[in-house]
């Protein structure tokens, strides 16, 4: 009896560990984490991330709507009106669906979370959506 405890356990921790390394690092933790810390409709924020040995390190999180883009930046109108502007670079990571997978590619009226550290250009840029009538029903943006 004791041996089959033990051995449905170790199964099941291998079944884990499997499915673990099967599945991409990233995969939809990073926009369920920002929602559960600060929430969906958040327009912007800085979060500081204190490490080992007393490193911290400073990241700005902005969601708007894309007014403009150039090969270097990318300019937000936010939810309450404010116009940032966001450096990028080509190592920014694009999260978005197929035909959106670069900075290239991005362009107006699209509905945005970027985030960047403090000192330096975005590092990811995640596609919420096109803006329009509906996220202007819900209080978001309009384009």
């Amino acid at each position: 009896m004791r041996g089959r405890r033990l051995i449905a356990v170790v199964v099941g921790l291998v079944a884990l560990n499997v499915a673990l390394w099967l599945v991409p690092a990233g995969v939809a933790v990073r926009q369920a984490v920002i929602n559960q810390l600060v929430g969906a409709r958040m327009i912007r924020a800085e979060v500081v991330v204190q490490g080992a040995g007393g490193t911290t390190q400073d990241y700005l999180i902005d969601r708007g709507v894309i007014t403009a883009t150039t090969p270097d930046s990318l300019t937000l109108r936010e939810a309450d009106g404010k116009l940032q502007t966001v450096p990028v670079s080509v190592t920014t990571q694009v999260d978005g669906p197929k035909r959106i997978n670069s900075v290239a590619a991005l362009r107006k009226n699209l509905r945005v979370l970027v985030i960047r550290p403090a000192n330096g250009a975005a590092t990811s840029v995640t596609v919420e959506g096109r803006a329009g009538v509906k996220a202007a029903l819900r209080g978001g943006a309009l384009p």
